[in-house]
């Protein structure tokens, strides 16, 4: 009998633990390290199921899959002006050592790539349909990002002609700092000291080189590639950690290539594809999720709600909006500093998500304005008079914003729905008319 009581207790409390790091955690004001870890983990696994990463995993792939052969062409090109090439090659054939004419078939394809974009009619248009195809690419990425973040507004076509070349341009060379650090430090130390063995501990630090810049280079990518402001330790520990997942997997696929290499005889070369698109599919899952632990580490004490935010009734997405408009315009009228996203998510407890999306959508409404401070932050001002806004006049805007005429001949074929709805809107229009958003005050 006791035996059963304990289990059935135990069961109890293995279910009040998961009910707590599920929802419960989310009540808890407490601000130990417990806390604040089973927090961001719930809202990684949150985001990571909410967002459908597998499917935008998957489209990246695809994406990917395009732009090899240009990115191979652009590495290689880049790597033949600082005489790498040999390097890169046998790094090549070091990754997918049972891959052999795979890559002499690869390497013919990038080097008739190279010829077609340096023998053309013009020289530069070569040049530019590969830096287009990568920059593609990088805007599929960014898009992923954003949409990880709650960002619905990207670069602009410039920033992402100046961005995305940059990084097109530092991306190789940490890649093939990382390839060839052993490399030039014995050719360094044989030049200066007429050595080329070096200490236990270099070789050491040498072979940390590649782990440490692949950390560098997720850093930078979870940094700069949301078109958001990022902090840098946020993004450090995203990179730290996705550096060692993505050292693990590439661990991994290398040993995976001799077991492949038995179904070459059955298979040819298309043993290696089913490999290499399993190992693209996990590269972007890693990749993705480091911008989702970015985001859930930024922004961890922004969230205090345990409901989706699509089950979020329309009248209650209202009074979220009008909380917003009027924390705006409480800042604005009494002469305070200007606020942000960030600071009407910290300082009023509202999900930083919902306040983005209603942001964005009071703007396009022309309700306000973005303003440029200090970095890469926008703080929020009104963009109408507010002696003569009314309550009625932030429903009309908000309830008229959007595409309208959806469906064709829809005034006339439902002509008495119309004026239903239109007649139930204009009296409460009219009823909230009296009431102006700037005497609305939020604390």
């Amino acid at each position: 009998m006791k035996i059963t009581e304990r289990i059935l207790s135990l069961k109890d409390k293995i279910i009040a633990t998961a009910l707590y790091c599920w929802e419960g955690v989310w009540r808890d004001p407490s601000n130990t390290l417990k806390v604040r870890v089973i927090k961001t983990l719930n809202l990684c696994v949150h985001t990571f199921l909410d967002t459908g990463l597998q499917a935008r995993a998957s489209s990246l792939v695809y994406s990917t899959l395009l732009a090899i052969v240009p990115a191979f062409a652009l590495l290689f090109a880049i790597g033949r002006g600082f005489g790498l090439q040999n390097l890169l090659s046998s790094e090549l054939y070091r990754f997918f050592p049972a891959q052999a004419q795979a890559i002499n078939t690869a390497m013919g394809f990038i080097d008739s790539y190279l010829a077609q974009a340096s023998q053309g009619l013009f020289v530069g248009i070569g040049v530019a349909m590969l830096l287009w195809t990568l920059i593609s690419l990088l805007s599929d990425i960014e898009n992923a990002f954003n949409n990880l973040w709650g960002i619905k507004t990207g670069r602009n076509f410039y920033r992402k002609i100046t961005d995305y070349t940059a990084i097109c341009l530092l991306v190789p060379v940490l890649m093939m700092c990382s390839a060839g650090i052993n490399i030039f430090m014995a050719t360094f130390m044989k030049s200066v000291f007429g050595q080329t063995m070096l200490s236990p501990l270099v070789n050491i630090v040498l072979d940390c080189a590649p782990f440490l810049l692949c950390c560098v280079a997720f850093t930078i990518s979870f940094l700069i590639i949301p078109n958001t402001q990022v902090r840098f330790k946020y993004a450090a520990i995203a990179g730290f950690i996705c550096g060692i997942a993505f050292q693990l997997l590439q661990t991994l696929f290398i040993t995976g290539q001799v077991y492949v290499a038995k179904y070459n005889a059955i298979y040819g070369s298309f043993a290696f594809l089913p490999l290499l698109l399993i190992w693209l599919q996990l590269s972007w899952l890693i990749i993705l999720f480091g911008c989702t632990l970015t985001f859930s580490l930024q922004n961890i004490f922004r969230y205090t709600f345990t409901a989706k935010i699509s089950d979020i009734s329309p009248v209650y997405m209202r009074k979220l909006t009008v909380v917003t408009a009027a924390v705006i315009t409480t800042r604005f009228v009494r002469g305070l500093p200007l606020c942000t996203i960030g600071d009407i998510s910290a300082d009023y407890g509202l999900p930083i998500r919902i306040v983005r999306r209603i942001v964005e959508k009071l703007h396009s409404a022309g309700i306000i304005y973005y303003v440029e401070v200090k970095g890469d932050a926008r703080a929020l001002a009104p963009a109408v008079e507010l002696s003569r806004f009314t309550l009625g006049d932030l429903l009309t805007k908000m309830e008229l914003e959007g595409g309208k005429d959806f469906v064709p001949g829809f005034s006339t074929r439902y002509s008495k729905v119309e004026k239903i709805v239109d007649t139930i809107m204009k009296v409460e229009v009219k009823t909230a008319s009296s009431i102006l958003l700037a005497d609305i005050i939020v604390e």
